[in-house]
């Protein structure tokens, strides 16, 4: 049981450091986006945005593979609890909401990098209302986790 314990705090850890990731990369852009053609501040926005991008699939790519741990643990250690069971379709949905994140987040890295490429970024406004997405996603998983309501 410890070392489940261990590993699902590891996992809360670096799906929140993912998380912050997912949130203020959103919010570069849109200082991207209201930047200008002030160079110093772009510059430094673009290495901001690059080195969040890395660090946040640093962070996404700790969380999966202690996610899995969580998921398929039972397998290789003995007493460690098991989601693999009758009851856990809040799993699956949980899943596809993660994967959705992960598609934002990756749309995200991608405006990023048109932005060095030279292309233009979406207006601010609409910037705005993407960099929201993310938090409706999030309730409803945190709430898929608390109350497995399937």
């Amino acid at each position: 049981m410890t070392a489940y314990l261990w590993t699902k705090t590891a996992h809360l850890v670096f799906v929140i450091a993912w998380m912050a990731a997912v949130f203020y990369l959103p919010r570069i852009l849109v200082n991207l986006a209201e930047a200008g053609n002030e160079q110093a501040v772009r510059a430094r926005l673009l290495l901001m945005g690059r080195r969040l991008y890395r660090f946040g699939h640093i962070m996404f790519g700790f969380a999966f593979v202690l996610g899995l741990v969580l998921w398929w643990g039972y397998k290789l250690v003995s007493g460690f609890p098991t989601m693999v069971a009758p009851g856990s379709g809040w799993l699956h949905a949980k899943l596809a909401l993660v994967a959705l994140l992960l598609a934002y987040y990756i749309v995200s890295g991608r405006w990023l990098k048109g932005v060095e490429a030279g292309r233009a970024l979406p207006s601010s406004k609409t910037l705005r209302w993407f960099n929201e997405l993310p938090v409706l996603l999030l309730v409803a998983v945190v709430y898929l986790v608390l109350a497995k309501p399937f």
